[in-house]
């Protein structure tokens, strides 16, 4: 079995074929069980959690996710979360490829945001905001890039300090990108709005939004957890990554269980836009929104690309 760090695991997906590839995979389809959540009880303790993600084609390739949450870490000066992929083949079940989990999520989560966006934004999108400075919000501005002719990036947070870093990391890459002090004034001139953020109240308001725009929200991943009030999601035209986020998302679940929203007001997921290969965006003048939680195809997806990379 090869083994691959991080940064060879970023070097192996590269935003351009990996968002390619995402599209790929979600049209070939595979057997995706829901992921498997297993507390480790600590007596006295925040309890663990071991968390994994298969998904396997009919033939050719498999995979399964690996992810250990340990909030006790904090207090060990470790990271919170460790993860591993496994790629095997199909055929076999022989392991073929060991790659490191954290680099693949963060990569494959920025890409299939891009993969939406290419599918429902307007293609003449120029002016990204991203709100979240942690580490999948540090990768959507290469993967929009790769995706859409973005010509100016601005980043928010809640800490000022994390914005102002982030935006000066993408500088030294190349990207023309600033902090911005205010949400609000940088919703209202941004083509497109992309959260990745741990928020459990709506940072993003409908009120705000103007004609054109695409929201795109990948940070809300448990029903708690929000980044848009129900406003925003009556405003646009809703697309799912898969139907999981009906019931995953506290942006989704959260309205629908109000009767903000309907099941009839969601239009589609981005594996049926693949599937499909459809570009539904009827006009310029639509608000469309993107609600992610994350598939195991994709991490599937990124991994077979990465073995392919080797060859």
């Amino acid at each position: 079995m090869q083994v691959l760090t991080l940064e060879e695991t970023r070097a192996a997906l590269p935003f351009g074929p990996l968002i390619d590839a995402l599209d790929a995979g979600f049209r070939a389809g595979a057997e995706v069980p829901l992921r498997h959540h297993h507390p480790m009880v600590n007596p006295g303790a925040a309890d663990d959690m071991l968390l994994l993600m298969p998904a396997w084609q009919a033939a050719g390739w498999g995979g399964v996710k690996i992810v250990n949450v340990h909030p006790g870490n904090a207090g060990r000066g470790l990271p919170a979360i460790a993860s591993s992929y496994i790629l095997f083949d199909r055929v076999t079940g022989a392991h073929k490829l060991l790659l490191d989990g954290g680099e693949l999520t963060a990569r494959r989560t920025a890409a299939a945001s891009a993969l939406a966006a290419r599918r429902l934004a307007r293609p003449d999108s120029r002016r990204h905001l991203i709100v979240g400075a942690g580490r999948v919000g540090a990768n959507l501005a290469q993967a929009y890039r790769a995706a859409l002719p973005i010509e100016a990036v601005e980043v928010w947070s809640r800490t000022a300090a994390s914005a102002e870093a982030l935006a000066a990391d993408l500088r030294a890459q190349g990207i023309p990108a600033v902090a911005a002090p205010d949400l609000q004034a940088a919703v209202g001139r941004a083509d497109i709005v992309s959260c990745a953020t741990l928020s459990r109240t709506p940072l993003i308001h409908g009120d705000w939004l103007h004609p054109g725009q695409h929201i795109d929200l990948i940070g809300s991943f448990t029903p708690e957890m929000r980044e848009a009030d129900d406003r925003a999601l009556q405003r646009a035209r809703i697309f799912l990554d898969t139907d999981h986020a009906r019931i995953e998302s506290g942006d989704i679940a959260l309205p629908l269980a109000s009767g903000a929203i309907t099941e009839a007001d969601i239009e589609g997921t981005l594996e049926a836009l693949c599937r499909d290969n459809r570009h539904p965006r009827r006009g310029p003048g639509e608000i469309t929104l993107f609600k992610g939680v994350g598939s195991a195809v994709e991490d599937l997806s990124a991994a077979i690309l990465a073995w392919d990379s080797l060859a």
